[in-house]
């Protein structure tokens, strides 16, 4: 399993949310490649960034600081937020991401996530956002009818290299992940998931540690990290110890 550090980008800033609020953001830097480097310091193998800003308005409003992060690094990036046409993914890879995550129009447009999954084989990630088991969709503003196991099976079969299951009330509250959703989600397909929401001890690594083998593969922690209640090297070193 891998520990994944979050950047989330909000006006340029690198913000954490509770629970997707926009509304009650904490600003942990006004130089998000700074922290980058902080985190690849530490020992980070790859960096979950994402651009709120975009996530609500539907297209990228942090390219050219996404740019710079990515090209600031030497350890890979996957790019989430506001992804929602072909010519956006092709941006993002073209500027050095590795992957990206599609959430909103994954959801609203199979047919779209298809496209993608052909077009850029390997490069495309399903971003699953759940409230109460419902996916979520347009920044997490809107829950659909329709619940996350079912979308996951829905996705199966389309390509996409990984799924990133969000318990979105658990995102930025340090209450630890929801270790039966995330597992339900994981036995229920063959894609592997990458957890997140809430993750903030090492008990939470090893509590996630005990279901890779149902298909986990990979932790995403923010708030965390940043407020000190976890150190991310630690938390590396336990993964590589097996717990």
């Amino acid at each position: 399993m891998i520990v994944i550090p979050a950047i989330d980008l909000k006006n340029g800033k690198c913000v954490r949310l509770v629970q997707g609020n926009m509304d009650q953001e904490t600003v942990y830097s006004d130089n998000p490649l700074q922290m980058a480097r902080h985190w690849q310091d530490l020992g980070a193998e790859l960096l979950h960034l994402v651009d709120l800003d975009g996530a609500i308005e539907g297209m990228p409003r942090n390219l050219d600081l996404i740019r710079e992060i990515v090209k600031g690094l030497s350890i890979p990036v996957e790019v989430g937020g506001g992804i929602r046409s072909l010519e956006t993914i092709d941006a993002y890879i073209r500027e050095g991401a590795d992957r990206v995550v599609i959430g909103t129009r994954a959801v609203e447009d199979p047919d779209f996530l298809t496209q993608a999954c052909r077009r850029f084989p390997g490069k495309i990630i399903a971003g699953i956002d759940a409230r109460n088991g419902y996916v979520a969709v347009q920044g997490w503003t809107q829950v659909t009818g329709r619940l996350a196991t079912d979308f996951a099976l829905e996705i199966q079969g389309q390509g996409v290299s990984a799924i990133i299951f969000t318990d979105i009330h658990r995102d930025g509250m340090q209450t630890g992940p929801n270790i039966e959703s995330t597992r339900a989600l994981a036995e229920s397909v063959t894609i592997p998931v990458i957890a997140s929401g809430g993750i903030s001890s090492l008990e939470d690594i090893r509590a996630l540690m005990r279901i890779e083998p149902s298909g986990v593969t990979g932790a995403i922690t923010g708030r965390a990290l940043y407020s000190g209640a976890m150190d991310l090297r630690e938390a590396i070193a336990l993964t590589k110890a097996g717990g």
